[in-house]
């Protein structure tokens, strides 16, 4: 018999605690940008309707990198993943349906913040790009949550399965 040690918390505990992780790492991300390229480069986002298309394109993009990361580093059928909206905390997901060594997590967890986040905002640090620069830092901020997941497993050994959890921000460690 497997036992499953749970290590999520609620989608609305997450949300709440990514508020206060995301705030203090969108001030830093701004203050080495400002200082970098001038406070006054951080006032334009260029053509609003793309850059909000780009953004809202960016979310999709963020769950299915989420998806493509946990097939590619765990070996999964796409059938494996599960793609959808949670209304009740207006958050989109992707849900890995069957249970995966727990680095191939690991890296379905960071792949977005870093393609999404962390890569744009080092190249808007290189090229003064405000609009790079603002797309980076709300998707550096819209993968806290992933880093928080992150945080929850970071004892969890190499080599264990961990089942993601089917309704909460985290999964369920297998252990025999």
């Amino acid at each position: 018999m497997v036992n499953k040690r749970d290590l999520s918390i609620s989608m609305a505990q997450a949300n709440a605690i990514v508020l206060f992780l995301a705030a203090p790492l969108a001030v830093v991300q701004f203050i080495i940008f400002s200082v970098i390229h001038g406070i006054r480069q951080t006032e334009s986002i260029g053509n609003f309707p793309l850059f909000l298309l780009l953004v809202v394109g960016g979310l999709a993009a963020h769950e299915l990198i989420h998806g493509l990361a946990w097939m590619i580093a765990g070996h999964k059928p796409f059938s494996a993943i599960q793609f959808g909206f949670q209304w009740k905390t207006l958050t989109p997901y992707a849900h890995l349906k069957e249970p995966v060594e727990v680095n191939a997590y690991r890296i379905g967890g960071f792949m977005p913040g870093l393609l999404l986040g962390v890569l744009p905002y080092l190249l808007s640090l290189l090229t003064g790009n405000s609009a790079l620069f603002w797309f980076s830092l709300l998707h550096t901020a819209g993968a806290s949550g992933d880093f928080l997941i992150l945080w929850l497993i970071r004892k969890v050994k190499s080599g264990r399965l961990v089942e993601d959890h089917p309704t909460h921000a985290g999964c369920y460690v297998l252990e025999p």
